[in-house]
């Protein structure tokens, strides 16, 4: 079981985004995330959060919102606990990422990005200013999405 962190760093109407393009063994290749990585040991969400955001833009955060939990279950990958945040504030410059291309883009254009499509769904969830959520997606082998259930309930796929 692997737990990781997602970050979206809002400034206005845009976000930073990372497009994974750099690292050739990567599942997340070619999409485009938001900042995040997995824990290290005796680290908490916000630690977590905080050093990878650190790490892989350059920035601080200074202040941030926990949004949620999402439920990743991928057949042949195995199951990660995702803790999601939003930041409102940071201090820094931004740094080249050895894990892709960063990039500040408007928060309504990202569903029409190449990103996964259970994104889609807690991206909607951060738009309506949903309190604290769980969301578990589950994904084929061919990275399809074939279920998402929201607090305990199943959602229709499109």
């Amino acid at each position: 079981m692997i737990n990781s962190t997602q970050c979206y760093i809002r400034q206005g109407e845009q976000v930073l985004m990372l497009h994974r393009v750099k690292k050739k063994q990567d599942i997340n290749r070619d999409k485009w995330i938001a900042p995040g990585g997995k824990f290290e040991e005796g680290e908490s969400p916000e630690d977590c959060m905080r050093r990878e955001v650190l790490e892989e833009t350059g920035l601080t955060v200074t202040g941030w919102r926990y949004r949620g939990l999402v439920t990743f279950v991928m057949e042949g990958y195995g199951t990660e606990y995702m803790h999601l945040f939003t930041v409102h504030s940071f201090t820094g410059r931004l740094q080249d990422c050895d894990e892709g291309e960063l990039a500040w883009l408007r928060w309504d254009a990202l569903p029409e990005l190449p990103i996964w499509e259970g994104d889609k769904i807690f991206l909607r969830l951060l738009d309506r200013e949903r309190p604290f959520f769980s969301l578990k997606l589950c994904y084929s082998r061919d990275n399809a999405l074939t279920r998402a259930v929201l607090d305990g309930e199943e959602l229709p796929l499109a």
